[in-house]
């Protein structure tokens, strides 16, 4: 009588976890958003379990249908078709109302894109925010792209591509982005550099299949020293070189991280603090 949620696999079927293959064969209904997608999981690893589709247009129905089951005594797996339930995905409804029935809600780790290509971004870790799918109008996609808090790890449609990187050329043309492309799938690819430079490749030419973008800290986060990741220098390692040559010559580190960040535009506190580091 409880809920067990499950991540699955974001591509490659290898990457499900052996506690969650086990829930899935003890659950009495595993709770899922397109039954062949998931049936295909479950079929490479012999796994018979009955499947109940649960998807954004009937988790309210569901949600309470299966919470009765719970009560009755079931146990209740919740997969999406890739990634952790909730996030960007169903399951929301379903978590809430076992949380207001008193029912148990075990929640088991495994694959998640966001994390996945915040790692591969090579972009500093230690301050960041997801934000889900990145906001159709202009006008609010302006202001998230705009907006400080650290590194930033959105989901974006292929064909949005080449506009959303044209519009963050426009509100900081210098911030650091990586394009995370079918995560461990066969066609995995990660693209780093400049806004700008990502910009002009993908202006004529948008990439195909699933995509995951993530932005290094933006100007105010880089001009204040926020979010530059440990010993990072703020994602610019060229400068951080250059304040060590100058104390290598006989400079005090901190007159020379001011001078670099004079000379850059950069952060004086952030490249004192990446030497030190």
């Amino acid at each position: 009588m409880s809920l067990v949620v499950c991540p699955t696999p974001i591509g490659n079927l290898e990457d499900v976890t052996l506690r969650v293959l086990s829930s899935l064969r003890d659950a009495d209904v595993v709770a899922c958003e397109d039954t062949r997608r998931t049936r295909t999981l479950l079929d490479r690893y012999g796994v018979t379990a009955k499947l109940l589709s649960y998807h954004e247009h009937n988790e309210h129905h569901r949600a309470q249908e299966l919470v009765e089951r719970m009560k009755a005594g079931e146990t209740v797996a919740l997969v999406s078709d890739a990634g952790m339930p909730l996030v960007s995905d169903p399951g929301f409804v379903l978590v809430r109302a076992c949380v207001a029935a008193g029912l148990p809600v075990e929640v088991l780790p495994g694959p998640s894109a966001a994390i996945a290509a915040l790692v591969a971004s090579a972009l500093p870790a230690d301050r960041w925010r997801f934000v889900g799918f990145l906001p159709r109008k202009k006008g609010d996609l302006r202001r998230v792209l705009s907006e400080g808090g650290g590194t930033l790890v959105a989901f974006e449609s292929p064909r949005r591509i080449p506009a959303t990187l044209a519009l963050l050329v426009e509100v900081d043309p210098e911030r650091q982005v990586a394009l995370c492309r079918e995560l461990t799938k066969l066609h995995e690819e990660v693209v780093r550099g400049s806004a700008s430079e990502l910009a002009a490749r993908y202006a004529g030419a948008p990439p195909k299949g699933e995509v995951v973008l993530v932005l290094g800290p933006s100007a105010g986060d880089r001009a204040e020293g926020r979010g530059e990741g440990p010993g990072g220098g703020w994602g610019d390692p060229a400068g951080l070189e250059q304040v060590r040559r100058l104390v290598e010559s006989g400079a005090k580190p901190r007159a020379a991280a001011g001078a670099v960040a004079e000379l850059t535009g950069g952060s004086a506190n952030a490249l004192y603090r990446a030497l030190m580091g």
